[in-house]
Formats: C-alpha cells, structure tokens, sequence
C-alpha cells in the first residue's frame, strides 16, 4: 500500500522486469507509455536466485530501463510491482525496499553503453536525461549478506549474466 503523498513516479527495472524477461511480459507489456534505456549510478548487482539484487554501493552502476506506466495502469501496476517484490513498507523482512533515486536515462540504444536497445523507442533525442524513479533495492539485511557472500554481476547487466 503506497501512501497518499507518494509520487507517480516511473520505475527503473533492471531484472525479470526488462523487456524479453518473464515478469515484463506478465507484468508490463501494454501497460507501459515508454520503456528507454537507463542507468543506476551507485549501485551494483548481485545474482539471487533467478533474479538479480541491485546494492547501493559507491562507484558502481546498474543497467535497465526506465518504465514509465499508462496513467490509467499505475495505482494498479505499482501495487502489483510491491507484491512482485514482496514489499511492504516498514516491514523489516523485506527482501527489497522501493526508494526514490535518480537514474540516468539515454535518448538512443547507442548512448547506453550496453548495447540493450530500447523496450519502446527513447523519446527524449540524444544524450543523457537525470529522471526520478523508484527503484527496487536489496533491503539492508539482503544487501549486506550479498556484500558477504554474494555473486556480484560483475557487468551491472542482468542480461549479460548468460
């Protein structure tokens, strides 16, 4: 349940949630304005099981996109994202955290430096665009076991884990 006061934010989707992967297709497909290519500064990725965990760290950088919801779809959507990623706030068993950060979007799949491409065409040209977003992160328990004893992804890519 989010709160009255939480902005509509779009969301930075790094895993299963990026398009080819299981959850875009059961989660995001037709219910998405635009999906571009972006990245997450200060944070790494960790191997989880079938899943990847990004985790706030200094220096590193994640690759995904930026999802930005259908008006109508987000309520719905951002409430089935929480329980896609068992989040509840202020529940201290959480494997994830939703937190507001600033992502970098690329206005074409050549910008990315990941050679993804874009889930539905960049419509913001060339270079690059800071956007909020909510982005899902290993809560603090989670993160610092993978710290201790994770797989880090050493790429920030999820799909060049394979």
């Amino acid at each position: 349940m989010v709160s009255v006061s939480a902005p509509e934010l779009p969301f930075f989707v790094y895993g299963t949630l990026r398009p080819g992967e299981v959850n875009h297709d059961l989660l995001l497909r037709g219910r998405t304005l635009r999906e571009e290519p972006a990245r997450l500064a200060g944070a790494v990725l960790y191997q989880g099981p079938g899943y990847p965990y990004a985790v706030e760290e200094p220096g590193g950088t994640v690759a995904g996109e930026l999802v930005t919801p259908l008006p109508r779809a987000y309520a719905r959507l951002l409430a089935e994202l929480d329980r896609l990623e068992e989040y509840v706030p202020g529940d201290p068993r959480n494997l994830y955290e939703r937190v507001e950060r600033e992502v970098q979007v690329h206005g074409d799949a050549e910008a990315d430096g990941y050679g993804n491409g874009g889930g539905g065409g960049a419509v913001r040209g060339g270079g690059v665009t800071p956007v909020r977003a909510w982005v899902y992160v290993a809560a603090p328990a989670v993160a610092d076991g993978l710290r201790a004893r994770g797989k880090l992804i050493e790429s920030g890519n999820w799909l060049a884990r394979r």
